[in-house]
């Protein structure tokens, strides 16, 4: 076997191997990227485009610096890939945190973000909304399950009464109806008293409905009016104290969104895989709101005909700097950092911005 020269061996070592981290210098750099519109965007020819690929390209194009792609299925992918030096960097608006900045290079943000609230969106006047809330099948299965509570006690006392007061409460279906009548007359305490019981068994009964009524009828009459306005209650969320009370709060799955919600108590309804599934969940009006990156929900409702369907509302929470990042002590990474300084400051940068935003944050 021959052995190895010593000689060859350290040329190489001081050629390939930077001292200070280990890290395998590249003459092509290996970009990590993840499809994150409107950052990183595939278009139906396959190519690459949005925010990310845009900047990063005009920095490569100055600093002449060879580079390929790398795709990974998600974000988690791609941190891995640079914690065990796989990359030469990302180009995915990563959040700029402590340990991230503990852990790689991190370079001057390029875009300040925050979680936006997309809502349903409708054109219809507050009386259509009611309308259409009034026959919805929410509404109806309130107003069922009010009637076979009513049908249950109805019955009960028609059982109890229809021997003794057999002129109040009939006999066969009218005697239900009977009883039927005297319930509801007695929960919403109207007191016609036509119909009465004269048993002590169905004064008992009686008793203990009057007392059961008050209470149903206070629960009844708020779930009633939530059924009704439900459409509208999104709308009033004007901070953090307005989303607590929203019922089905929808997010992305290993977001930021997800720990926004953990961190002030909430829990979300449901978690989806992608924020285009949140919005058609959405559109569907199996969520109340979905909470998720704002440009990128402003992006989506854009470009997926969402338009006139969903509405992202006018706040945000929780401003978060995004950067491109690298291993610690990369080589290119002071170069970098000011070509990326210089070009932010440059106007079409701007102008990237409004086409792919509408308008910046």
């Amino acid at each position: 076997m021959m052995k190895a020269n010593p000689y060859l061996l350290f040329i190489l070592t001081v050629f390939f191997w930077n001292p200070v981290m280990g890290l395998v210098t590249r003459d092509t750099l290996l970009v990590g990227i993840h499809e994150d519109p409107p950052f990183i965007i595939k278009n139906k020819e396959g190519g690459l485009e949005g925010l990310s690929i845009v900047l990063w390209e005009h920095i490569a194009d100055d600093l002449e610096q060879p580079f390929m792609y790398r795709e990974y299925s998600d974000v988690i992918g791609i941190i891995r890939a640079l914690d065990y030096q796989e990359l030469d960097m990302s180009i995915n608006p990563l959040v700029n945190s402590p340990s991230r900045m503990g852990k790689f290079a991190v370079t001057q943000p390029f875009y300040v973000s925050n979680l936006g609230v997309a809502i349903t969106s409708s054109s219809q006047s507050q009386f259509q909304i009611f309308v259409n809330n009034f026959f919805s099948k929410a509404f109806l299965k309130v107003i069922l399950l009010l009637l076979l509570i009513l049908l249950f006690f109805g019955t009960i006392l028609w059982l109890l009464e229809r021997k003794n007061n057999k002129y109040q409460f009939r006999p066969g279906v009218k005697g239900l109806l009977d009883g039927l009548w005297w319930a509801a007359v007695t929960m919403t305490t109207v007191g016609y008293g036509d119909k009465a019981p004269k048993t002590n068994a169905g004064k008992t009964i009686a008793i203990v409905w009057m007392f059961t009524a008050v209470i149903i009828i206070s629960s009844f009459t708020a779930t009633i009016a939530s059924t009704l306005t439900v459409n509208t209650l999104s709308a009033d969320i004007k901070g953090l104290a307005d989303l607590a009370v929203v019922d089905k709060i929808g997010i992305v799955g290993a977001s930021e969104s997800e720990n926004f919600l953990r961190k002030h108590n909430m829990v979300p309804h449901q978690l989806y895989r992608t924020p285009q599934q949140g919005l058609r969940a959405l559109s569907r009006k199996e969520i109340d709101v979905l909470i998720h990156h704002k440009l990128q929900l402003k992006y989506l409702i854009r470009t997926n005909q969402f338009e006139g369907k969903l509405q992202l509302l006018n706040i945000g929470f929780e401003d978060r700097y995004r950067s491109f990042m690298l291993p610690k002590a990369h080589p290119i990474f002071q170069e970098l950092n000011l070509k990326l300084i210089e070009k932010l400051e440059e106007p079409w940068w701007k102008e990237v911005l409004n086409q792919y935003a509408t308008e910046v944050n």
